[in-house]
Order: C-alpha cells, then structure tokens, then sequence
C-alpha cells in the first residue's frame, strides 16, 4: 500500500511538471523564433546578401563602427548582454569586448556565416578578451568586433588564431590599430571557459577531452552560451524530454510491476477524437 501511494505521489508530479516544462518549451520556441525574425530584418538591413563571406564580415564591422546612432542606457549594468536586442541597439554594449562579439556573432550568423566566440586567457585562466572567428573559404579567420578589425597580416591577407600566435605577425596585425593592447596575443584561449565553475571546474576539461577530443571545437557553444532565448529554448526541451521519459518508466513500472490503473492520456486522447469526428447514427 505505501509503494502505491509514494507511486501516485511521484506520478502527478511528474506529470504535472512535463506539463509546465511543455509551457515553457512553447513559450521558450515563440521567443526564439522572434528574436529569429528580428535579426532576420536586422541582418537584411545591414548586410549585402549577394556579396561573399569576407564582405559581409565587412559590412556588419562598419556598420559597428560607423552606424546610425544608438540609445544611451542610464544603467547599462542592468542591460542583459546575452539579449541581441540590447547588443544590436545600445551604444555601452557595443563597447563592450564580450557584448561587441555577442552583437556581431548574432548578425554574421543571421547573414548565414559560420561564426563564433574566442576567448583570449591569461595565465590564470581568466578571460582578458573575446574575440570571433568566421568561417572564409576553410579558414577560421579571426574578427576582432569590439576594435571593428579583421586580423590582417602586413599583405593584407587574413590570419586565423594558429597564425596569430606568432608574435611577428600578431604585431603586424595591430600596428594598424591604435591602442591596441599587446598582451591581447593568442598564447592561451578556448571556446568554452570552464574555469568559471567552483573547484577548477571540476576538472571537467580534462574529463570531457578524454571522452571527446575537441568537444569545445567540435560542438557549436557560441549559440547556447551567448544568446539566452537559445539557452532557454535547449534547456527546456531537454527538461520536457526528461521528464517524459521519466513519465514512460513510471508507467511502465505502473503497467508491469505494481499493477495499478492509471490515467492513460493516449487512449483518452483517441477516445475523445473518435467521438468527435465520428458522425452519431440517428435512431
């Protein structure tokens, strides 16, 4: 009897938490789809949709650079950097190395280019600039949005982070750049910092690339950690698919094992479709 009732306890809530998980998953997907469709319009605006990959990363960092003007926040602090509306629109966060790069992987990637987030470490691990990267004929090429630069050699050709780690031709990426600060250079740097998470992250870097070598490099993280309609979206969806399979164990255990009625949503559910489609005979 007490297995039975703990049962029945651990079912309705289940079942009522996949429900407000299926809440926030459709809710998660509307927002989503809407911040889709603005950067859609606001990507169309800036961006020259017949021109190639290296001209687009152009004309989003001009547009950075010598755009309309934008909207002072008296408490810029308060503005989410993880919301492409703030980042797009207000001058703080375009300032900003972390936000600029939010700003501008949200535009090249509605310009359908494969981008993404480069985090520049110091010796401690700590982040000391966020830079991206844009996929251009193979090539990772680095971007620099928060400076409004593509990383240039002297000839004029693009260099990616493996380049850039020579100091000859980091400096001569920025002796173009006034103020550019030289320990900004490519030494240590990863896509995902982990660092930030208690006790060294657990460890968890080396773990991971024991079980997937590249996982920070092999998997896209830019979307998921930058964007917060995205990370909402992924965690609710892995929410409502756990907790529907924790659903179909329990009534499985309930089936087979305890042997208990339950609710059965599928058959009720047909049960109520064939009622109202079917047409009722006339006596």
């Amino acid at each position: 009897m007490y297995r039975i009732t703990a049962f029945r306890v651990l079912w309705w809530t289940v079942n009522f938490l996949l429900a407000a998980s299926l809440v926030c998953l459709a809710l998660g997907a509307a927002r989503e789809w809407s911040v889709r469709q603005y950067l859609h319009g606001f990507s169309d605006a800036v961006v020259p949709a017949s021109e190639p990959p290296e001209q687009k990363v152009e004309a989003i960092l001009n547009w950075m650079k010598a755009g309309p003007s934008r909207a002072e926040a008296d408490r810029p602090d308060d503005l989410s950097p993880r919301n492409p509306e703030n980042t797009l629109n207000y001058r703080q966060l375009l300032s900003v190395c972390g936000s600029a790069t939010n700003a501008f992987l949200n535009l090249s990637r509605s310009a359908g280019l494969e981008s993404r987030r480069l985090l520049l470490l110091r010796p401690d691990h700590r982040a000391k600039h966020v830079v991206a990267e844009v996929l251009v004929d193979g090539r990772w090429i680095v971007v620099d949005p928060s400076f409004r630069i593509v990383m240039r050699d002297g000839s004029g050709r693009t260099l990616t982070r493996k380049q850039l780690q020579n100091p000859e031709m980091f400096h001569e990426a920025i002796d173009a750049v006034p103020n550019y600060p030289l320990d900004y250079n490519y030494d240590r740097y990863a896509h995902v910092r982990l660092a930030r998470l208690p006790l060294d992250g657990f460890h968890l870097r080396k773990l991971l690339e024991s079980i997937l070598p590249g996982w920070d490099e092999t998997l896209d993280w830019s979307l998921f950690l930058e964007r917060e309609s995205y990370f909402v979206l992924v965690i609710t969806a892995a929410s409502a698919f756990l907790l529907l399979t924790l659903r179909l164990l329990l009534a499985w255990y309930a089936d087979h094992r305890l042997r208990v009625p339950r609710f059965h949503l599928r058959q009720h559910l047909l049960r109520a479709t064939s009622a109202f489609l079917t047409t009722p005979e006339i006596q």
